[in-house]
């Protein structure tokens, strides 16, 4: 017993490497990424090593190892809901870190029942070898339910290697899952080389699991093909406070935005930064790829914006802005239905798709909201959480995925935390969209590592599809992306600018845009089908079939 601290900081060892392959504070150093391949090897010692599964209660403490790794990986990376909470929910800091605590207590159970389950293979088989098998499929399985039940499939494992051009070509056909399942079964293999019994398996299996991650992590340097972009979107970054829209009812003000709108939107040729801000890539003049005479869209974020659809202003804004940009406008605002079912008005947040004519084309309203911050999930039970969060909106959910045709292309638009659930994604991409448009206001995140860890997971819905992804945001990052996952322009945060984004359209499709999470789906399948029978046949052994004794 004395020695069991080794297994709690091993647990807690975990954690800590797990944290740094994810953006920080900032964005993410591709070198980085290899802490990946081996993060979970100590978590993998704690539980499947002979002397922790011969000690009493062990699957107990192999839930509880994994449930603090899982605790702490989720207060570290997840550490800007304290952050949002404090600054902009207007909660005490004692309620913002209880909100944080809890949401660590409830998603670190995917790790907990990870480890739980891992050694129930250990246990029924009697030896490591067939959990670590496993391993790579839980790990796949659970990251399914975290986007399926809890709807928080935030900086999944997979993710870390958004900038390994080798690995990520697993992403076309299985989506961020199957770079997790990789990435496990790497951890895995160099895990048994640790607490494998068998001195050849052993040297079998570390050395080759060392191989396999270096191999991998040279992904980093292998470049990408560079597809030329044929059109031009003006990205508008209005760098509006979150905190308030006042500012907008001023003598004056609503035309000065206007103005200030129209004169963004017109920005088709001007500087921008070669990559990711705050990467030290050089600002440079671009020469436009494409010289054309208006953008093939102008866009206006998610935002604080008071833009309500029934506003006549804003419909004659419309008349306005196009009639100087002489394009299609996607605008970031609150949409409305009357429904005469329960005689009320209905809100949604909205991406009003406008046409060069300035008539309204259609609209798109957000289908996966955020809980607590767009509404109160299970309202009679959660009765309180409108005293926690004072600035909760209630919006209604949106309830179809539209594909809009613009000046003979068609748009996928999608809004904010939609940008985190792959399979959603991939339907508009399916449903035709030539490019994928990500309007987003990041603002609730302050300076923390959460806009880069958003920005990260939008790219990867650029490379499972192999589509053009622009990515207008309230206050960065802002960005154009290609369909490998680079980022080819973007502005720095902070600042009222405009993007001139180059893209391309394109019709392809992949077998992952086409087929969604059949690789997670077959995952989680086998996952239950191996732990049922593990479970049986511990059960069998405690109590022997009584149709023998009969």
């Amino acid at each position: 017993m004395r020695e069991s601290w080794k297994l709690w900081v091993a647990a807690a060892l975990s954690a800590g490497l797990l944290e740094l392959p994810f953006p920080l504070a900032g964005p993410l150093p591709p070198w980085r990424s290899v802490f990946a391949w081996f993060a979970l090897v100590p978590l993998l010692w704690a539980i499947l090593s002979r002397r922790s599964a011969e000690r009493p209660r062990a699957f107990r403490r192999a839930f509880l190892l994994s449930y603090l790794c899982g605790i702490l990986w989720y207060a570290g990376n997840c550490y800007w809901i304290y952050d949002t909470m404090r600054f902009y929910g207007d909660l005490s800091p004692l309620v913002s870190a209880l909100l944080l605590a809890g949401f660590s207590l409830v998603l670190g159970l995917y790790f907990g029942i990870f480890g739980l389950c891992v050694f129930v293979v250990r246990r029924a088989t009697g030896s490591a070898r067939w959990a670590l098998v496993l391993a790579p499929f839980l790990w796949a399985a659970l990251d399914l339910a975290a986007a399926r039940i809890t709807s928080v499939p935030w900086d999944q494992l997979g993710y870390s290697q958004v900038d390994n051009a080798l690995v990520n070509q697993l992403a076309p056909w299985t989506g961020v899952y199957g770079i997790s399942f990789l990435l496990v079964a790497v951890n895995a293999l160099v895990a048994g080389g640790l607490v494998l019994e068998s001195r050849r398996s052993k040297r079998l299996c570390g050395p080759l699991g060392v191989a396999l991650a270096i191999a991998g992590t040279a992904g980093i340097f292998v470049k990408p093909p560079s597809p030329a972009p044929t059109a031009i979107a003006v990205l508008i970054q209005p760098n509006l406070d979150v905190g308030g829209v006042g500012f907008w009812n001023g003598p004056g003000q609503w035309n000065r935005h206007i103005a200030r709108f129209i004169k963004l939107g017109s920005q088709t040729c001007k500087s921008y930064i070669a990559g990711i801000p705050q990467t030290g890539a050089p600002v440079i003049d671009p020469q436009c790829a494409t010289p054309l005479a208006h953008p093939d869209l102008v866009a206006w974020p998610e935002s604080p914006a008071p833009y309500f659809q029934q506003d006549p202003r804003l419909q004659q804004a419309f008349i306005t802005i196009t009639s100087a940009t002489q394009s299609p406008l996607v605008v970031g605002a609150i949409g409305a239905d009357y429904s005469e079912d329960d005689q009320s008005w209905h809100e949604y947040n909205s991406a009003l798709i406008v046409g060069s004519d300035g008539a309204l084309v259609g609209r798109y309203d957000k289908i996966h909201l955020v809980p607590f911050g767009e509404y109160v999930p299970f309202e009679q039970l959660f009765f309180f959480a409108h005293k926690l969060t004072g600035r909760v909106s209630k919006f209604d959910r949106g309830d179809m995925r539209k594909v809009f045709r613009l000046n003979g292309h068609r748009y996928g638009f999608f809004i904010c935390y939609e940008a985190v659930f792959a399979d959603e994604v991939r339907q508009f991409a399916r449903l035709g969209a030539q490019v994928l448009v990500n309007i987003s206001d990041d603002g609730w995140y302050g300076d923390t590592s959460a806009p880069w860890q958003h920005l990260n997971m939008a790219r990867m819905r650029a490379i499972e599809n192999r589509r053009w992804l622009l990515r207008d945001t309230n206050n960065g990052v802002t960005a154009a992306i290609d369909p490998y996952g680079r980022v080819r322009q973007s502005i720095s945060r902070h600042r009222v600018d405009a993007l001139p984004a180059a893209f391309a359209f394109r019709d392809d499709m992949t077998f992952y845009t086409v087929h969604g999470d059949v690789f997670a789906w077959l995952c989680a399948i086998l996952s239950i089908g191996a732990v049922i029978l593990c479970l049986q046949k511990m059960l069998k052994s405690l109590y022997p079939a009584s149709a023998g004794s009969r």
